[in-house]
């Protein structure tokens, strides 16, 4: 007698089919989106290890063309314009969020909603000349200050919409128990709901501050660049965006090991960046149910 298989058992193995196939799927989706990322790192990590030394990040660049020298000046600058982009953007773009998210049931928060989202599609270029029309034009003068405007305009609709989405998680009965406590609603706003959101927004900040850290062509028309190592924002001020620029296009070897260098520290930055982000968030939102 030739036995079958019950139908109970052939949908037993079809699910376990299908489950291994998902899997495969899965993991190999994975190494694709992991692939470039690793191929990046280990490209740039390679170029620029002949140049990658103790100088490198405590000495003042050479001319270009000049063996040794560094990019201290460049990596103070960059500092100085997140900070600054962060300065102006950072606010504006919680402050922002949190209107959408606690009264955004009107036509104000649907313009300021179109208007986040059509500012985070502006390619950035756009962005350095609209500044460059707003100050260097009137100040006669590239400066720090200029290119911190433009990268924090830049940050506004991410942290925009970030602290709207997250906002918007936290549930509807951890407001309602502080209001019947007595506490007014600018209050639940900054203590309860803000508190239980802080893991996103800082998120949504971290995410930010790395999408505009090697943003180049704003701060060709904003911030310039400078030979010198200055802290002063209503100056010249050099960022490793340009000098990798400058030193990429140079034809000079020495030049071009540098950029490289600075490519890599540039990418460790935005790397560490987003390591801080996954690390505000291991808990996810802190949100009692």
């Amino acid at each position: 007698m030739t036995s079958r298989t019950s139908p109970s058992r052939w949908w037993h193995y079809k699910r376990r089919f299908a489950n291994i196939l998902m899997w495969v799927v899965a993991i190999l989706a994975t190494l694709i989106a992991v692939t470039p990322l690793v191929l990046v790192m280990y490209h740039v990590t390679v170029q620029a290890l002949p140049a990658l030394n103790w100088g490198f990040f405590t000495q003042m660049p050479k001319p270009i063309g000049e063996a040794g020298g560094g990019m201290l000046n460049a990596i103070v600058g960059t500092l100085i314009l997140i900070g600054l982009a962060g300065l102006f953007g950072l606010p504006f773009g919680i402050l922002g969020g949190i209107y959408l998210a606690e009264f955004g049931n009107n036509r104000p928060a649907n313009v300021i909603r179109f208007t986040a989202d059509v500012l985070a599609s502006v390619p950035s270029i756009v962005v350095g000349i609209l500044v460059y029309s707003l100050i260097v034009a009137h100040t006669k003068t590239f400066s720090a200050l200029a290119g911190g405007f433009a990268l924090g305009m830049m940050m506004i609709p991410t942290v925009t919409r970030t602290t709207e989405e997250i906002v918007r998680m936290v549930p509807v009965s951890q407001r309602e128990a502080a209001l019947s406590l007595g506490a007014s609603q600018v209050t639940t706003i900054f203590t309860v709901v803000m508190s239980a959101a802080r893991g996103g927004v800082i998120t949504g900040a971290l995410l930010a501050i790395a999408r505009v850290a090697g943003e180049t062509a704003p701060l060709m028309f904003t911030a310039g660049t400078s030979s010198f190592f200055s802290v002063n924002i209503k100056q010249p001020i050099a960022s490793l965006p340009m000098e990798i620029f400058l030193r990429a296009t140079a034809p000079y070897d020495v030049g071009h090991a540098q950029a490289w260098a600075g490519a890599f520290v540039l990418v460790v930055l935005v790397l560490i960046l987003s390591i801080a982000a996954r690390y505000a968030t291991r808990g996810r939102l802190r949100i009692v149910r």
